[in-house]
């Protein structure tokens, strides 16, 4: 019997091409559609506000799961384009409200090539040469703070936070959250998550922790304690006082933790690694190379001093890591996270570490605290513009001079809508602010000075 024609634009139920030999076709589909969405979209972010976007996204979807595909080329052509033609693009100096930053081009390669090898590292007969490629970069990154430590690989801040206290509870029995009023959210939600008590919040008045307030509460507190200090907040990007924090441990017999997810890749820059100094002293330390290390999305660590403090971690699956299997040599890799199914985010890493090298890095984290230098000149220049305080790292907090903070909102709110700039907001010295977080090494002064204009172009007279 002759086959049945086929409607045009349906295609073959074969199933589609798999594994990286099938890619070769398919990259310039996607990097056409890339650049055709950010070319529709025009600026750093979508105008029209969320409702505009989702009447976009809807009409260029239409159903989205059909009864029959479309193929390949047209499904990747249509979304690829309508998610870069309403994307929030971390590379356009305009776009500068969060820590998220614009990859490496040779990072998001690496990254390619781990999604077509798909090795998970929940076993070595999955990733055999991922997993040796893991240890070894993650001992490297830990030798930054301690010679002989090692780290994890994790999502991000988030999840590093969350080990780093797992594994104090698990040190001792129970254990007591001091943090400054400043540090990250998710410490309190990893202490509420893990059955802690309610962590014990010391003020910090001027974006930093208050010493006299940490010594007075740990002189009240009679259980273990972990202390969370921060290098680089999320708001300001301020640095704790870590030789402080840490004697005042020492003292008291608390054990140290230093979120420093933003600021810990300041340690690869001669020039500002001083920053960090007293974190040597902590028994954990949280980093995300996704901030300013760019990467894509996830490339976090948890480093700590001594390896053994990770035994706490060690998990039995007879599928995955069998007692005579490892006796037999083969590595147990469950022990290296709390998840499962783990890609190999290592890869775009290593790819980086070696492409770039210290030297390299440095560069960019150089070049990109100097650009925060110079937008805070410009912004102390500017008459009609007030300055919250010099960058500790990257980030910039300004505002119209005289502007209430309902002013404020509103031109961060309209710079959105109208897709001309992405701003955050912070809430400093009891007043609302802008908050420029720029981490595009490439951004030029006339980038910084072309953003002040876009904001004074939206702020009420």
């Amino acid at each position: 019997m002759p086959a049945s024609p086929r409607a045009p634009g349906v295609v073959s139920p074969r199933a589609p091409a798999t594994g990286p030999s099938a890619l070769h076709p398919l990259l310039g589909v996607v990097l056409d559609a890339l650049r055709d969405g950010a070319v529709a979209r025009g600026g750093p972010l979508p105008h029209g506000g969320p409702e505009a976007v989702a009447v976009r996204v809807g009409a260029a979807v239409g159903e989205a799961f059909p009864l029959r595909g479309t193929g390949a080329e047209e499904a990747l052509t249509t979304l690829v384009r309508t998610l870069a033609e309403g994307a929030a693009d971390p590379a356009d100096p305009r776009c500068a409200a969060h820590l998220h930053t614009p990859p490496l081009a040779l990072a998001a390669a690496a990254d390619l090539a781990a999604c077509a090898l798909n090795p998970s590292l929940d076993s070595w007969d999955q990733a055999p040469a991922a997993a040796e490629l893991e240890a070894l970069v993650t001992r490297a990154l830990a030798a930054e703070f301690w010679p002989g430590g090692d780290a994890l690989v994790t999502s991000g801040g988030t999840e590093s936070n969350q080990l780093a206290l797992l594994l104090a509870r698990e040190r001792h029995g129970s254990v007591q959250l001091a943090q400054g009023a400043n540090a990250h959210h998710s410490l309190s939600r990893a202490a509420w998550l893990l059955g802690l008590p309610e962590p014990v919040t010391v003020p910090a008045p001027s974006g930093t922790l208050d010493l006299a307030a940490l010594d007075e509460a740990l002189t009240d507190l009679h259980r273990p304690v972990l202390v969370a200090a921060t290098a680089g907040t999320t708001d300001s990007g301020a640095v704790d006082p870590l030789p402080e924090i840490a004697a005042l441990c020492a003292r008291h017999g608390a054990e140290l933790h230093v979120d420093a997810a933003y600021g810990g890749p300041l340690i690869f820059s001669d020039t500002h690694r001083a920053k960090l100094r007293g974190l040597e002293h902590a028994q954990s330390v949280t980093l995300d190379l996704h901030k300013l290390g760019w990467q894509p999305v996830a490339a976090g660590l948890l480093a700590v001093p001594d390896p053994a403090r990770l035994a706490p971690l060690a998990h039995t699956a007879d599928y995955l890591n069998a007692d005579d299997d490892t006796e037999a040599g083969l590595p147990d890799l469950l022990g290296r996270s709390l998840r499962t199914t783990r890609r190999p985010d290592v890869l775009k890493i290593a790819v980086t570490l070696r492409a770039l090298g210290r030297t390299g890095l440095a560069a960019l984290v150089d070049r990109t605290v100097a650009l925060a230098r110079t937008f805070a000149d410009l912004v102390e220049e500017h008459p009609h513009l007030d300055l919250y305080e010099r960058p500790a790292i990257s980030t910039v907090l300004f505002r119209p001079t005289g502007a209430t903070d309902d002013e404020v909102a509103g031109i961060r709110r309209a710079l959105l809508t109208e897709g001309r700039a992405v701003l955050g907001r912070a809430r400093a010295d009891g007043r609302l602010w802008l908050k420029a977080t720029l981490l595009n090494p490439h951004t030029t002064t006339g980038d910084l000075a072309q953003l002040l204009k876009t904001v004074e172009g939206s702020t009420p007279r």
